[in-house]
Order: C-alpha cells, then structure tokens, then sequence
C-alpha cells in the first residue's frame, strides 16, 4: 500500500510539473476537460435548483387537488379547434358541485384575468397578477400572512371591494408605512387592503409570483367580466378528502357536470379535469429532458477533453522514454509505469474538472445575490464532477499508460540519449 501512496505522490509531481512547464500545451489540453465538467454541472446544478425551489413553492399543494377548467395541463387527444369550443365553466356548475361532491374538504372558485395596475396616491405598481378567488382559497393553497388576514365568506360572496397583496406590492406601494386599512385603486374603484401575504420569492404559481399579486373576491371580477367573457378562464377547484379514490371521485365529478350540463350519452366531456399530480408529473418530466440535453451537450466536450488529456500523456511519455528506461532498468516492474500515467493523467484531468466547479460555484454565487432566486452547487454534483473528470482521466491514459508499460529498457534509454 505504501508503495501506490509513493506511486501517488511522484504521479502528482509529474502532473504539476507538466502543468509548470508547459503551461499553455496543458491549459489547452485540460479546456475540454474544464468546459465539459463545468457544462455538465452547471446544467445539473440549475436543474437541481429549479426542480428544489418548485418542490418548496408546491409543498403547501395537495397533490390531489383538482381543477376544472375548459383546458388540459398536458396533451389531449382531443383536437385544438374542438377544445376552443369548450365553455368556461360557471359560477353556477361551482356553487351546484360544491354542494353535490362527496368526499370533499374544499371546492373553489377562480378566474385567470388580464394583469393590471393598481395605485396608493402617487405610487403605482404595474403588471400586477390579479387573482379573483373565492373564500376557500386560503385553505386550498394554504397562504402566509405577513399582517392582516384572507376575505371571508360574508366578504366573498357580497363582492366587497377588499384585497389581499403580495409583499413586494405591500413595500412598493407603502414602504415602511402601514398597508392594513388602506384605500388602493384597481378597476378604477378603491379597494381595502385587509392582507399581505409573507414574502415567498420568485415560484410557480401558473407562471406567477404570489409577491407580486392581489387577491379579490372572485364576485367582484364576476361584476366587471361577466359569466361568459371568453378572455378570462375560470377554474373550479377541488381538495378531496385523504385517502380518497381518485379515479372514483374524478368520475363523480364528470357524472355530475354532465348532467348539469344536459350532455347526452355518447358525447365527449367538454370539460377537463386536471389532477395537480400530473402537472407536478409533466414538470418532472421536462426536468428530466433538460437533464438529458445537458448531458448530450456536454460530452462532446468531455470527449474533445478526453483527446486533449491523452495527448498530454502521449507526448509525456515521449519526453520521459529515457526516464522510463532508467526505472526499468532499476527494476521497475510494468505494472508500475502503467500506474504512474494513469494517475498522472487522472490528476490533470481531476484539476480540469476542479476549475470547471470553481467556475460554476463562481457563477452561482454571483446568480444568487443579483437574482432572487438560490442557485444551490450540491454536494452530490460536486462528487459528480470530480468522479467524472477522473473516469475521463483513466479512459484518456489508457493507452500513453500502457504504450509507456511496454517500452524495452534498452530501446527506451538509447532513444531517449
């Protein structure tokens, strides 16, 4: 053993001493080890990044939860200009199923509208996600307070013209004053600010930033688009009970909305219920495909670094024949030689690999201060980078390892005088 440890140590002197006397031929060689590792994790790292900050943003989500709408979150089989017919679904087929459904703890109602502005004297606060709800809502997504409270039922359903705000309007709109009791303007008329949501970050939330939102009651939007304006969507959403057969509970809502809707035995649903778990299904799966990609793109260069680290050794082992013959000649079995350039070429392309998560850590810690969002450089990524720079390193001196091995002691120092 203590042999392989002094096999070790001269196999990194030569590696630093080829890196010191040869600095540019090395630089160059090791840059496709450096750009593969560094694209691989850097990918990795985002990826791993997103998929925990949507894991965080989701967590406070049933992955049961249900939303019917005239969409589908993924692909349907049903073709597009069919699907532009679907009707949105109605304040009235809500209030009908929220009595009917069995097995239910929630059922709410929400319209995605256009973004607006809204106004406290002379601030404004611009693109602002406006999101009419009904009362359930809080309980449904399970909303942080960082002061104030959620519109209550009474509230809900009389259209009050109050609202609950996201942190980063709170701070925009009032600063360091007192948002609860204000008067703000939004759809021309003076809303009251009842809440402020904690500060979240940016997340997913169908494309929005709950920091960046108002919630209404949802009547209220009902007064200004109406039942049947085709350029809101409306959501009926559902938060069945633990434990409760999906299949069965998504069959009894279609029983019911179909005979609400009087559609006859043979036609299609015109209507999508879309369980939460199948678009946490299809984020998975486009997070895997940009693994995937990552993975593609980046071992061309871990391929160029490949040649790059064996060219390296080839020309090392050229420069050290006559060393080689010498420790032949001493008794320095084949066996030796060869692991004294494999570990040489490990160790250089180990030191490629290192400057690649150097440069990626840089980056990440630059993204995260000047973004609001935290790009993490995992402990698994990193024993990934470095374990893959070494198998690069062994694949790569295979052959200069075992070319050196075979040299004749003779040949070797006659060549190399």
């Amino acid at each position: 053993m203590l042999v392989y440890f002094r096999l070790l140590s001269e196999s990194f002197r030569f590696a630093l001493n080829a890196l010191r006397n040869n600095k540019l031929r090395t630089l160059l060689s090791l840059l496709g080890v450096t750009i593969g590792i560094f694209s691989i994790i850097a990918v990795l790292a985002a990826v791993d990044s997103l998929d925990r900050k949507i894991t965080k943003d989701l967590s406070t989500l049933d992955k049961n939860t249900i939303y019917l709408m005239k969409m589908s979150f993924g692909p349907s089989e049903i073709p597009q200009w069919k699907r532009e017919q679907f009707p949105n679904v109605k304040y009235d087929e809500y209030i009908y199923l929220k009595g009917a459904m069995t097995n239910t703890d929630q059922v709410g109602y929400q319209i995605f509208t256009n973004r607006e502005s809204i106004k406290y004297e002379s601030n404004t606060v611009t693109n602002v996600n406006i999101v009419p709800v009904s009362h359930e809502f809080i309980d449904i997504q399970g909303l942080e307070f960082e002061d104030g409270r959620f519109y209550n039922e009474s509230e809900a359903n009389s259209a009050a013209p109050v609202t609950v705000i996201g942190y980063e309007i709170a701070k925009s709109l009032f600063e360091d004053a007192e948002p609860i009791g204000k008067k703000v303007r939004l759809y021309g008329q003076r809303f009251t600010v009842i809440g402020v949501l904690k500060k979240k970050g940016s997340g997913l939330s169908f494309g929005n930033n709950n920091d960046t939102s108002a919630f209404i009651p949802v009547n209220f939007a009902r007064q200004i688009f109406g039942d049947n304006n085709n350029s809101v969507v409306n959501v009926i959403i559902f938060k069945p009970q633990s434990g409760v057969d999906m299949g069965a509970y998504k069959a009894e809502i279609s029983q019911k909305l179909r005979n609400f809707r009087g559609l006859k035995a043979g036609e299609i649903d015109n209507f999508f219920i879309n369980v939460f778990s199948g678009l946490t299904d299809m984020i998975d799966g486009i997070i895997s495909q940009m693994n995937i990609v990552g993975w593609i793109i980046s071992g061309f260069s871990l391929l160029v670094g490949g040649f790059g680290i064996a060219n390296i050794m080839f020309v090392s082992v050229k420069e050290r024949t006559n060393l080689i013959g010498i420790q032949k000649s001493l008794g320095a079995k084949n066996k030796f030689i060869l692991f004294q350039f494999l570990f040489e070429a490990i160790i250089l392309s180990v030191i490629g690999g290192i400057v690649g998560l150097l440069m990626v850590w840089i980056i990440a810690m630059v993204l995260t201060k000047a973004l609001d969002f935290e790009f993490v450089l995992g402990m698994g990524n990193i024993l990934l980078g470095t374990g893959l720079a070494a198998v690069i390193g062994l694949i790569s001196g295979i052959l200069p390892a075992i070319s050196a091995s075979k040299l004749d002691p003779v040949e070797a120092i006659r060549t190399g005088m």
